[in-house]
């Protein structure tokens, strides 16, 4: 058996792919992927660019698009919105067998709107509408204006994933925004038991901010911090998962079918080629959680990585490497500011270099 089967068979894990591209639909490498223990892909505005600018199994479709009148972007959205819908169809098996609990895809509303709480509800409405598949979510950023955004589409009943949270503060909008969304669902006389959601707590960025952070400060103090912050906050945050759904107010929402909000692990590639491969892996193994792992850390996690229990392990050191953090001048908000920032500005680069780019291949085919 796998080593991303056993995560799920004994430690209730899920592991997901941390990419999607059509060559991987065209060539039979997800399905294997899956075969393997994979249940569930997740991409973002960076991924889809990098998938279309490395290969041509784009261009037919696009060259066609163009030629019966679309724009450059809304052709983008015609081969995103092909992709997913694939990928959707090979993760269905997945999602059926698992009632409904594994085999989501995911695609994200445009990098521009993060700031845009209205044009937000209004592009995931739209993703939901035009895909129409039970396995979709919707990726929103949770930004200041995404936060709204998240209460009022789970309101609608719609399944999302919450991107780019990189603080606990943050993290508790995020989840208090899916029970308001669930709240207000269930007034409305909604089915709960449909709705899904994964909340995504990034980690190896914030070991990237914060150690560049400690090395600036250059105390020996501080220098014994790094690479402890991005795994000290994870595992605090499944500690506020736990938390929040329990009581009084969770349980009356569990009673109509609602499901908790699943944190999942993003950005779980080591960005330090100091630290081991499998670090994030398997540092934040357990239940009711999910990895989504890019390929290099899904080869490295098989070659050599370690299946047992480690999320909750270790809570009280957890929280002394945060007040550590804090003593040695290291603000973790101002370290997610920056961070959210930063990916935003990403994600935005990302989409218009790959429109750019599509502009040109269009122009270089006319001419043709």
């Amino acid at each position: 058996m796998t080593q991303l089967k056993l995560l799920y068979t004994e430690q209730g894990q899920s592991p997901w792919l941390d990419n999607l591209t059509r060559p991987y639909l065209r060539d039979g490498t997800l399905a294997a992927f899956v075969a393997d223990g994979i249940r569930g892909v997740t991409a973002n505005p960076t991924i889809l660019a990098k998938a279309m600018q490395a290969s041509d199994a784009y261009d037919g479709q696009f060259f066609a698009l163009i030629a019966a009148g679309s724009s450059v972007e809304e052709a983008y959205w015609e081969l995103a919105v092909q992709d997913v819908t694939d990928a959707l169809a090979v993760l269905r098996p997945t999602y059926d067998a698992s009632h409904g609990g594994d085999g989501f895809v995911s695609i994200e509303v445009a990098p521009e709107l993060a700031r845009d709480t209205a044009a937000t509800i209004a592009a995931a409405s739209r993703l939901h509408e035009r895909i129409a598949r039970p396995n979709l979510l919707v990726k929103i950023p949770a930004t200041t204006e995404g936060i709204p955004a998240i209460a009022a589409t789970i309101g609608r009943g719609m399944s999302i994933n919450v991107t780019l949270i990189f603080s606990l503060a943050r993290y508790d909008e995020v989840i208090e925004a899916y029970l308001l969304g669930l709240e207000t669902l269930a007034g409305r006389g909604g089915d709960l038991s449909a709705v899904r959601s994964v909340a995504s707590f990034f980690v190896s960025r914030v070991d990237a901010q914060v150690d560049k952070r400690l090395e600036q400060i250059g105390v020996q103090d501080a220098a014994a911090l790094r690479g402890r912050a991005a795994i000290a906050q994870a595992r605090l945050a499944y500690r506020m998962f736990t938390e929040r759904f329990a009581g009084t107010r969770w349980e009356k929402l569990a009673a109509r079918g609602a499901h908790p909000q699943l944190p999942l692990w993003a950005s779980t590639s080591t960005k330090n080629p100091d630290y081991p491969a499998t670090l994030y892996a398997d540092s934040l193994i357990g239940p009711d959680t999910i990895n989504t792992m890019a390929e290099s850390t899904i080869a490295a996690f098989e070659a050599h990585g370690t299946v047992a229990r480690t999320i909750d392990t270790e809570i009280d050191e957890a929280a002394r490497v945060m007040e550590n953090l804090r003593a040695v001048g290291i603000d973790m908000d101002d370290v997610a500011h920056a961070l959210e920032d930063q990916g935003v500005a990403s994600f935005h680069q990302s989409f218009a270099d790959l429109l750019i780019t599509l502009r040109d291949k269009a122009q270089q085919h006319a001419q043709q």
